[in-house]
């Protein structure tokens, strides 16, 4: 992979359009354009579990935002871009419908982390949410 590539990039929990920026050995830094599938919310240490220390509210990267991902998790990407707003939205609703589709603590408590990233997204990126 080069420099101005177009990839998909995995962090964290979340899965990202685009372009490599830099690199350096093992790794390299990806200037992220869409977004794919939103984080999940709650402690990756003690994924699908309600009562932890501290339940995450985890907000995807931001439009342009740059990243240094592990070369295992970038892939080469040649489909359309999708615009970063509407690729947000679709992404965000995604979880939400996977989430709504669970009947349990860790589900409900999910809900409503995320509920309080879309009040952050809306006043970001003047987006509205179903």
């Amino acid at each position: 992979m080069n420099i101005d590539d177009r990839v998909t990039a995995h962090y964290k929990s979340g899965k990202y359009i685009g372009t490599i920026t830099g690199m350096r050995p093992g790794s390299y830094t990806v200037k992220v354009l869409s977004v794919l599938r939103h984080p999940a919310q709650g402690d990756l240490h003690n994924p699908n579990e309600a009562e932890v220390p501290f339940f995450h509210e985890r907000k995807a990267l931001a439009f342009c935002e740059q990243a240094n991902i592990p070369e295992s998790a970038l892939h080469l990407y040649e489909g359309e871009l999708i615009d970063y707003n509407e690729s947000l939205t679709a992404a965000v609703e995604k979880l939400e419908a996977r989430l709504n589709e669970k009947n349990n603590a860790f589900a409900s408590r999910s809900l409503q982390a995320l509920e309080e990233v879309k009040k952050e997204y809306a006043l970001m990126y003047n987006i509205s949410f179903k």
